[in-house]
Parts: structure tokens; C-alpha cells; sequence
């Protein structure tokens, strides 16, 4: 590795230790990424972490590399509890933006605050208080943001895209399992109205 792949591979490895990276937001990056991409490899490993990329979604992102049972190495990517709004609203935006990849049409999955809090809406109590469910809704979609699964639209803060890296994050196996949680949620709601 030469000089100026040396610096071009400290220009893409510290992005990535910051957060995830887009191809349409930062296409030098992402084509350095690309050349690099077995160098970047190699580095994050000694480090415990490996690349996650997908070419065709546009976005890369660093990880933990599954351990070994009995491994016992300190974790550089902390695990997060999701709280159950957060956790309910990724299910639903995953789930929403299953079913609007298999209509076809656009790339892009535009919601509006309206439409996230009509999606949960099912999920709290009957009666619950509009004003506070809108602001509960506001804050979740602030920390989802702040994960980098939506970006809010500049101009129109109500209204969000999806971001697709979510789908690497909530796959089939998390929808299900956060599937049984609710039905068990659910089932406390009934026993407790009763």
C-alpha cells in the first residue's frame, strides 16, 4: 500500500468508525470504500469489527464480529436496549418498507409524522391522548434518526425518508421475534382491561 492509499484508507476507515456511510452523501468516500475495500477489511479486524456494504442499497457501516463461545473480547460497538416505541416504530417502518419495495415505483420511502403515528396508533390504548402520542411519536422519530435509520426532509421536519440501511438491522428473524413480544404485549393490554 502506497502513501496516498494509506491516507485514502484513513479517510474512509474513520467515517466508518463515526457512523454509517452513504453513497449518495458522500461519493468520494464511497468510492475510496470500494478500491479499499480489502484493505478496510483487514484493518477493522485487528480491531474486532468488520464491514458491513451493500453496493446496491448504497450504504456501509462497521459491526462487531460474532464471537466464538467462550470468547472474551471488549465490544468497540456498544449493544443498545430499544426502548418499545423505538422498537415498535423500526418493525413497522420495516415492514412498510417491504411492502413498498414489492409495489415497484419509487426509491424512496416518504412518510409523514401523520402516517407513523396512524401506523402505531393501533398499538396503545383506545383513547389515548392525541397530543401526547404525536409527541411521543416526535421523540422515538428523533432517536430513529439519530440511529440513521430516517432523515428528515430539510424544510418539511413532519416528514421523514426511510433509509434503507434499516433492512440490515431489522431482518426477518428480529421482525419475528419482536412479532412474538407484541402478540405477548397484546395479550397483557386484554388481561389488564379485563
Amino acid at each position: 500500500m502506497n502513501c496516498a492509499e494509506t491516507e485514502s484508507l484513513s479517510s474512509v476507515v474513520i467515517p466508518l468508525l463515526k457512523g454509517v456511510v452513504y453513497r449518495d452523501e458522500k461519493p468520494k468516500i464511497w468510492e475510496d470504500l470500494l478500491r479499499l475495500q480489502g484493505f478496510v477489511r483487514d484493518y477493522v479486524k485487528v480491531l474486532g469489527l468488520e464491514l458491513n456494504l451493500d453496493e446496491s442499497e448504497g450504504y456501509a457501516f462497521l459491526g462487531s464480529v460474532e464471537e466464538e463461545e467462550g470468547a472474551d473480547r471488549p465490544r468497540l460497538v456498544a449493544r443498545r436496549q430499544l426502548s418499545y416505541p423505538v422498537s415498535l416504530v423500526l418493525a413497522l417502518l420495516r415492514k412498510k418498507l417491504a411492502e413498498f419495495d414489492a409495489g415497484g415505483g419509487d426509491v424512496r420511502l416518504i412518510l409523514s409524522r401523520d402516517d407513523v403515528v396512524e401506523m402505531v396508533r393501533i398499538f396503545f390504548p383506545e383513547g389515548s391522548d392525541d397530543v401526547r402520542l404525536i409527541d411521543k411519536m416526535d421523540s422515538t422519530l428523533n432517536r430513529i434518526a439519530d440511529m440513521g435509520f430516517i432523515r428528515r426532509l430539510k424544510g418539511e421536519e413532519e416528514m421523514i425518508e426511510v433509509r434503507r440501511i434499516i433492512k440490515a438491522f431489522v431482518d426477518a428473524q428480529w421482525l419475528s421475534e419482536f412479532d412474538r413480544r407484541l402478540d405477548e404485549y397484546r395479550q397483557r393490554l386484554v388481561e389488564d382491561d379485563e
